[in-house]
């Protein structure tokens, strides 16, 4: 089993789900990249999707935008988010790390050179936002030739035809986008998202994690009752954007620490 899974399988015995925040590599600087993504491990993190930045994102709101911006002018590229991927690999084995966002860096760095690179550096899953199903069924052979889940979003929107078409390609985990709107929005429906989720589980055959709208312990736990994930990520980069930077790590840790409790306690009665 790849990680991914190995991590789904063993939360389940537990009877735990999975936390998997989100931050942008380079933001706010290249050197603060790796202290945080061992603090999201010692916060309770199961699977880290890590960003890497975009000039010109189509799902990402203000707040992961601005993380972007900050990285992009600090320099940072999908070559040096690989970098620190190994730099983590030397003290970490064990966690997965999803590779999240968009066409254009990949193909710059060239499809089949990335999916061999990203496999050695330690990547375990790969989230293309503008890479479809429908359009990527030779990307998503070669992330698996390679060892790699190809992992894809589903949204309230998403057609019966959409879930087919995950299931045959996609592996790991499925990203269920819980609203209309980009990351950071808020109007988390709950209660669409339980009724969404069965019909989903039972097409796509893969666990279920939950993002966008996600802000808070209680919103995380309940979101836990119904999904197998809960994915979290422009909350985490408003912390890193509002600390001073030598608190940021700290204030990081202390916020996923806080968001793993809630789920692990469950929705008080």
């Amino acid at each position: 089993m790849s990680r991914i899974q190995t991590t789904f399988a063993q939360l389940h015995k537990q009877g735990r789900k999975a936390l998997i925040p989100f931050i942008t590599a380079g933001d706010p600087d290249a050197e603060l990249t790796l202290p945080l993504l061992q603090a999201l491990v010692a916060g309770g993190a199961n699977i880290i999707e890590l960003g890497v930045p975009f000039s010109d994102p189509m799902a990402d709101g203000p707040t992961i935008q601005r993380a972007s911006e900050r990285a992009l002018k600090q320099g940072m590229s999908l070559t040096r988010v690989l970098d620190i991927i190994r730099e983590f690999r030397r003290d970490n084995d064990h966690t997965p790390l999803v590779l999240m966002g968009y066409a254009n860096p990949i193909e710059a760095y060239g499809v089949e050179r990335f999916a061999c690179d990203a496999k050695a550096a330690g990547v375990d899953g790969v989230l293309t936002v503008d890479y479809p199903p429908e359009e990527c069924e030779a990307f998503a052979a070669i992330l698996k030739h390679a060892g790699m889940d190809p992992i894809f979003l589903l949204a309230p929107t998403s057609t019966e035809q959409r879930f087919a078409q995950v299931a045959q390609l996609g592996s790991g985990y499925i990203y269920y986008v819980s609203l209309k709107g980009v990351t950071g929005a808020g109007h988390l429906d709950l209660d669409e998202v339980t009724k969404r989720i069965p019909a989903i589980r039972a097409k796509v055959g893969m666990p279920i994690g939950v993002g966008f709208g996600i802000r808070d312990g209680n919103s995380a736990a309940r979101i836990a009752t119904v999904a197998d994930a809960v994915v979290i990520g422009s909350r985490i980069i408003e912390e890193i954007e509002n600390s001073p930077r030598d608190q940021a790590v700290a204030k990081v840790g202390a916020f996923i620490r806080g968001i793993r409790n809630a789920m692990d306690q469950g929705v008080p009665l």
